[in-house]
């Protein structure tokens, strides 16, 4: 499975605006709980409507409120730190965690995994409870976002084991779409790896997921996925990261691969 795709994903979202660059105005609040890893703009818009938001002592009740330099933001009635520098992580995320902040069935999830003392991140797309390997975590909604947009066409790799007979002619035609359950499905490259009995290995790499993608796709081919990791997502690699491992992308090293990041934010 992949949930690469957001629906909260949008490009006009990271469009600038007149006002955002206004800067005796200050920065639009979902803009500014966006950077500091609290959600999404759209997720900000949905708690201002919930009034969980205030500056000061003040309730905001309207997306177009900016935040003044010695503002002090308060969600659910926390403190928030100013943004911080963008930051990005590689995580081993293991099967058996959720990739959200908090789950209604009370299943664990993968924030709850992580070392103490790691600010407030978010997740850079989603794997689903049985699906493992990278999952990219940032203290930058924005940049969490401008990393799930479709046009950034970055592919993301998957090692994947599915039970049943291989037709590799039809995995091979996967690269010119897939239509399953009414749902069109974009280019996949998909090839097979090794067999042993009715088990095989595949590699699939695409570069626009939708909800549950590969495990629907292999669906329609008549294959059950019994396991499902990624390996890389863009240039980020899983690499010899061991389940529930975590490591720091070097500053440089996102400032290559990522060159539009505003150096403006303090990345050095």
């Amino acid at each position: 499975m992949t949930e690469d795709t957001n629906p909260d994903t949008n490009e006009n979202a990271f469009e600038s605006t007149p006002n955002d660059r206004d800067e005796p105005r200050g920065e639009r609040i979902a803009k500014y709980l966006a950077r500091a890893g609290v959600a999404s703009r759209r997720d900000v818009e949905r708690m201002i409507t919930e009034r969980r938001i205030r500056i000061g002592g003040k309730m905001i009740e309207h997306p177009a409120t900016f935040v003044q330099r010695g503002d002090i933001v308060i969600v659910d009635n926390k403190p928030i730190d100013h943004p911080d520098r963008t930051r990005l992580w590689r995580y081993h995320k293991p099967d058996g965690l959720m990739t959200t902040h908090k789950d209604p069935q009370g299943r664990p999830t993968v924030f709850e995994s992580l070392p103490e003392g790691l600010p407030r991140v978010i997740s850079v797309g989603r794997l689903d409870i049985n699906s493992e390997g990278l999952l990219l975590l940032t203290n930058d909604g924005e940049l969490a976002r401008r990393l799930e947009l479709p046009g950034n066409a970055w592919i993301r790799r998957y090692r994947v084991r599915v039970f049943g007979v291989v037709d590799e002619k039809r995995l091979a035609s996967l690269i010119d779409g897939f239509e399953y359950e009414g749902i069109r499905y974009g280019s996949i490259e998909a090839a097979l790896d090794s067999s042993k009995g009715d088990n095989s290995w595949l590699t699939v790499s695409l570069r626009e997921g939708k909800n549950r993608e590969i495990r629907n796709v292999m669906r329609g081919l008549n294959l059950h996925v019994s396991r499902l990791i990624r390996l890389s997502y863009g240039p980020f690699q899983l690499g010899s990261l061991k389940a529930r491992e975590l490591t720091e992308v070097a500053g440089k090293t996102l400032r290559e691969q990522i060159p539009e990041l505003q150096s403006s934010k303090g990345n050095h």
